[in-house]
């Protein structure tokens, strides 16, 4: 399971704060500048974290989402962008952010596999999510009737993430639902790792948390994102997309817990 090194964290309101109601303009994200910085110090090297500061940036972050607000955010693979999946504006909002298909789903993030059950109809064992989960991958399970029916609502699946990033669920746990969570750029462009590659979208995002560049941005295979995997037919997988962890999660899928590729 890959392991991620907390880094730098800045919470960067530089794109105006973009929930609704807030500033003159229509649309996401028109409102008046805003240039609040919060800090967190990398641990190690005898530096200690400023917890205040993350603390700050994690309310800042959840009070944007609570407002209806999108969220730019760091994760284990590339950045996100966040909103809070029961709002059905501020999906409506992403879909607009990013010139999305509205026939493309938006997957959810929770701050731990236990959330994960409210959301999911789950039909594997409780160690295969936990052997995967955190870390960079998304499964896909049958959605529940607690989820928000505007989200996704041509599919009764659903793809659910717990990023083995700190912030990001610490972030969700802060918030009273899960969150929807995609990457941070338009969409059929490439993904991005640092903020500045999607200073285009810094306009209609409410918040920008800036946690430094994630893996090595020359890397073609860092920007691959997560790894996709359809487990809602018992004792079958279906690989919807390889991404950045697929060996070691078939190895888990066929060798530990005996489920096959479905064809």
């Amino acid at each position: 399971m890959q392991r991620v090194r907390r880094p730098a964290l800045a919470a960067l309101a530089r794109a105006g704060e973009g929930a609704r109601g807030l500033g003159p303009g229509p649309g996401p994200g028109r409102g008046r500048a805003c240039s609040a910085r919060l800090q967190l110090l990398p641990p190690g090297g005898g530096a200690q974290p400023d917890l205040q500061g993350w603390k700050e940036a994690v309310a800042a972050a959840a009070g944007a989402l609570q407002a209806g607000g999108l969220v730019a955010v760091p994760t284990d693979t590339v950045y996100g962008v966040a909103c809070l999946a029961q709002d059905s504006d501020a999906v409506r909002s992403i879909y607009s952010l990013k010139g999305r298909n509205g026939e493309k789903p938006l997957a959810i993030c929770v701050g731990d596999v236990d959330q994960l059950y409210r959301y999911c109809h789950v039909n594997v064992p409780d160690e295969l999510l936990r052997d995967l989960l955190p870390g960079p991958v998304t499964l896909v399970l049958r959605r529940s009737e607690e989820l928000n029916k505007d989200l996704n609502p041509f599919t009764s699946l659903v793809g659910v993430r717990v990023p083995n990033h700190p912030f990001v669920r610490e972030l969700a746990q802060a918030c009273s639902g899960p969150l929807a969570l995609t990457s941070a750029n338009i969409s059929c462009q490439g993904s991005t790792l640092a903020v500045s590659e999607f200073q285009d979208l810094w306009p209609q995002l409410s918040l920008i948390i800036d946690g430094g560049p994630i893996g090595d941005i020359q890397s073609p295979e860092c920007r691959l994102g997560s790894t996709v995997v359809d487990l809602s037919v018992s004792g079958k997988f279906t690989i919807i997309r390889p991404g950045c962890a697929l060996a070691s999660t078939v190895e888990i899928l066929r060798q530990k817990y005996g489920l096959t590729p479905e064809s």
